[in-house]
């Protein structure tokens, strides 16, 4: 169910929600936190709520969609409650703030009547963020906050923000959908020979933050020397190579959704490594309200990886 509320205020949408529920039992109080997702107002809100819908099976909680209008319009808020099979397992407000209204200090002054009493509190920017999101009107009433760097329009300039400015509490997506990455890469080290590591190769599309940080990542945790480079052709993070005394570690992923894990002495093993959806790296995000030092220490290792200028050739996987 959709229940439009044009030139409204917060008190009017407080209201109707207490009517809602009253009315039909149509809204549960079990909410875990409140998700805020800060955009500007365009097509791309719907894909962001269809997202933040999915992620809420799993989290139910309470959407505040800030959705930033014309900034030379007269002051209005136009406001939108979903409920039902309109919102998955929450209940979505969508706010669309015009004029004096779509600043960012206004658009908090609207979001703060509507959080869930006793509840934390994420923000999450799908597209474009503040340079430092923990100093943003928003950000400073959250305890996470989510960006995806991918989604920017430039997304080298974003990436390079989030390291300059990360403070704990900081998420990015681009960190989120290493994960697969990282579990098939530390369960490889896990199993004997238990060498130690004595350099690596990450392999990637030439704008790919997540291959960035997963060079980071590994410079931190292997305290040996990474080379980042770019790969001939894939999407996003192709390759790793991890050297080691008695032959090399290789996780390949050349088409984007199947990967093959090489080991010395094992048969070759194919492994899901397909892209993941801004879905799924928004569900594992909120399953955490703590900060992620890990992350944090990826963005610190990025500095020490050095740059390699050759392309490296990442072979087909046999059959696709």
């Amino acid at each position: 169910m959709i229940v439009d509320l044009p030139s409204s205020t917060t008190s009017a949408v407080n209201k109707k929600i207490v009517e809602l529920r009253e009315r039909g039992g149509v809204l549960a109080l079990g909410r875990v936190l409140t998700l805020v997702i800060v955009t500007d107002d365009g097509a791309g809100i719907e894909d962001a709520i269809e997202s933040a819908n999915e992620a809420s099976r799993e989290h139910p909680c309470r959407v505040i969609v800030l959705a930033r209008g014309q900034r030379r319009a007269a002051p209005r808020m136009d406001a939108q409650i979903r409920v039902g099979g309109d919102a998955g397992a929450s209940e979505v407000i969508v706010l669309r703030g015009y004029g004096p209204l779509a600043a960012d200090e206004a658009g908090a002054g609207m979001v703060m009547p509507l959080l869930l009493p006793d509840a934390p509190v994420v923000a999450w920017w799908p597209s474009d963020a503040p340079a430092v999101p923990s100093e943003d009107a928003v950000g400073r009433l959250a305890q996470r906050r989510i960006t995806d760097a991918l989604s920017s329009r430039n997304p080298l300039r974003a990436f390079e923000q989030r390291r300059a400015q990360y403070v704990a509490g900081d998420t990015d997506l681009t960190w989120t959908r290493l994960t697969s990455w990282r579990a098939l890469l530390a369960t490889a080290l896990d199993a004997p020979p238990h060498e130690p590591v004595t350099g690596a190769v990450v392999a990637g599309e030439a704008v790919s933050p997540s291959t960035d940080l997963l060079a980071g990542w590994l410079a931190v945790r292997l305290d040996a020397r990474v080379k980042r480079s770019p790969a001939e052709s894939g999407p996003g993070l192709v390759s790793v190579r991890l050297e080691r005394r008695s032959g090399p570690v290789e996780l390949v992923r050349p088409d984007g959704k199947v990967g093959t894990l090489r080991q010395p002495g094992q048969p070759d093993r194919l492994v899901a490594l397909a892209r993941r959806e801004v879905r799924d790296c928004l569900a594992e995000e909120l399953r955490r309200l703590d900060p992620d030092e890990i992350y944090g220490a990826a963005l610190t290792g990025v500095g020490r990886i050095g740059r390699g200028r050759t392309p490296v050739k990442v072979p087909a996987l046999a059959g696709y």
